[in-house]
């Protein structure tokens, strides 16, 4: 039986799977992986996992130092405990992100970008199956342009909403972007009352607009859907480059037979109405202003970091309390 699992992967979109909990990804059978602290955190709380705390905890004592020192430790080599587990599982890469409150700081972020590789490689993994997330703040999008150019280190820029984020991403040469289709039409049902399906989601729109600039411009950086309320809007994007989706999606398109026909296509992006280029990579006042104007980017981009960030201290909460024990 062919499922519209498989027939979305027919179209030539690669399938990742969303998801800390590495037990349910092998099921359908995606290239990557991605997570993030909400998702380790949600695994971590399972029995199943207690093994990768006890790794993550026992690595941190080792480290010595402060409580803190040993709980920072801990939680790095926890990501990098859930990372190694899952590249055993798929073939592809493994986002793993930064703490989200370096979104602000270049330089802090390069330095936790370099010690996550450098963790990796100490167990054996390259780092050319490492994806760091960063946040697409313009901190964030210059860490990324260093650390792709200088350091060989690819970056998957996550929490990104708005066409202008996408834009300074591609011109950084970034690996890969991740527009949160979801919290785009989260926004829009929120402030306009009104249910959106299909070609008139906000979201599926935002992506179409990012996927036909960057083919009709001729950039490399991969266009990978996130953050998905239903799989009407994985649908409306079948064709571009990635999708990451969660387990429960991923299961309910497993689970249909229904029909996914190709809906984007990166010739027809070419030939169809051109779209002028711009560019805010070197001129931060321009990037941030174009931002502002956006009120639903700068807004979810900035719940986004705070959401992230109160879900890794949850998570440090949890190694605190083992590390002292």
């Amino acid at each position: 039986m062919t499922t519209s699992l498989d027939l979305l992967k027919q179209t030539g979109t690669i399938v990742v799977s969303d998801s800390g909990d590495f037990e349910s990804i092998d099921e359908y059978k995606p290239q990557d992986a991605t997570t993030n602290p909400s998702l380790i955190l949600a695994a971590a709380n399972k029995p199943a996992y207690a093994r990768l705390i006890d790794a993550a905890v026992a690595y941190g004592k080792s480290k010595g130092g402060s409580v803190e020192n040993q709980v920072n430790a801990a939680m790095d080599r926890l990501l990098v405990e859930f990372g190694k587990e899952i590249l055993a599982i798929i073939p592809g890469r493994v986002s793993t992100e930064v703490d989200a409150r370096l979104s602000f700081d270049k330089e802090g972020t390069k330095a936790k970008a370099k010690e996550l590789i450098s963790l990796y490689e100490s167990v054996g993994i390259k780092k050319e199956r490492i994806l760091i997330k960063i946040a697409s703040t313009y901190e964030g999008i210059q860490a990324a342009r260093e650390l792709e150019r200088d350091d060989g280190i690819h970056c998957n820029l996550t929490l990104l909403f708005g066409f202008g984020q996408a834009v300074a991403c591609a011109e950084a040469g970034v690996t890969l972007i991740s527009p949160f289709v979801g919290r785009i039409l989260d926004y829009y049902k929120k402030t306009t009352g009104r249910n959106y399906e299909g070609d008139e989601d906000p979201g599926v729109i935002s992506v179409k607009k990012i996927f036909n600039y960057y083919k009709q411009h001729g950039y490399k950086t991969i266009v990978m859907g996130a953050s998905f309320r239903n799989i009407g809007e994985i649908k409306a994007l079948a064709g571009v480059d990635f999708l990451t989706i969660s387990p429960a999606l991923l299961d309910e398109l497993k689970n249909s037979t229904d029909p996914v026909p190709k809906r984007l296509d990166a010739q027809a992006a070419i030939k169809a109405e051109p779209m002028p280029k711009v560019s805010y990579i070197d001129n931060e006042s321009e990037f941030r202003w174009t931002l502002l104007q956006d009120e639903m980017a700068f807004d979810k981009l900035h719940e986004g970091i705070r959401k992230f960030a109160a879900d890794g201290e949850t998570l440090k909460k949890l190694l605190r309390s083992k590390v002292s024990a």
